[in-house]
């Protein structure tokens, strides 16, 4: 299994997934999070296809110990056998030290078969390693763009409170333009001027009207003083 067909293709979809969002992206924040969710689905996958890989992998391997096993066992039973059959034929049985030569020879073409296999599968299991560390490789690869991916969402994220708070504040800086509230404060300052020039008449008519109350209580006191004079002329006849 190439590593193409496996990240290669999981990778894909999950560009066209994202292309797809950025296409029809609304809310940034909510983009990214749908992203975030998606690409994790695809690690996901990724983790799940290079697991089989590997699992498929242990399995040639232990296929190829066997095998391996499988040479040792059938060359020490084709030895016994050749060994039994010297024996006999030592011994002047001639017919079952042929029987055990036989063995022996069957013995062997099955040690051969076993070293054939174990020829093909060799670097079909070396070849099969390769292709799980690229996977492996590949999938930390994905890892850290996820990592990448949700600090860039952070920073981006961020970004956006920031340029949209920015956006309020020339709102306001623009409404503050259309409608200057130092307009009103004018208005309030001239009414406090009205009261203000209010206060200092009623308290200048105040004042004149007890001008003219110790004016009066003067001219009182020069009348009383007329009659007292008037009394002491009268007083004198």
């Amino acid at each position: 299994m190439a590593k193409q067909s496996i990240l290669g293709r999981i990778a894909q979809l999950a560009k066209a997934n994202i292309n797809a969002l950025l296409d029809a992206a609304e809310d940034p924040e909510k983009m990214h999070n749908q992203i975030e969710r998606d690409f994790k689905n695809s690690i996901a996958d990724a983790e799940s296809s290079v697991a089989q890989t590997i699992g498929n992998l242990r399995l040639m391997e232990a296929d190829l110990v066997e095998d391996q096993q499988a040479i040792v066992e059938w060359g020490a039973k084709a030895k016994a056998a050749s060994m039994q059959a010297e024996k006999l034929r030592a011994s002047g049985d001639a017919a079952d030290a042929d029987r055990f030569d036989n063995l022996a020879r069957v013995a062997l073409s099955k040690q051969i078969s076993f070293e054939k296999e174990v020829a093909t599968a060799e670097p079909s299991v070396q070849a099969q390693q390769q292709v799980v560390d690229q996977l492996k490789a590949g999938l930390q690869t994905m890892r850290e763009k996820l990592v990448q991916l949700q600090a860039k969402r952070d920073e981006l994220v961020s970004r956006g409170k920031v340029a949209k708070a920015q956006g309020q504040v020339q709102d306001a800086v623009k409404n503050l333009d259309v409608l200057d509230p130092t307009s009103e404060l004018g208005r309030f300052e001239d009414k406090v001027k009205r009261q203000e020039a209010m206060v200092r008449g009623q308290a200048e008519l105040a004042a004149s009207t007890l001008d003219a109350q110790f004016n009066e209580l003067d001219d009182l006191g020069s009348l009383s003083e007329v009659d007292l004079r008037l009394q002491a002329l009268k007083a004198g006849e």
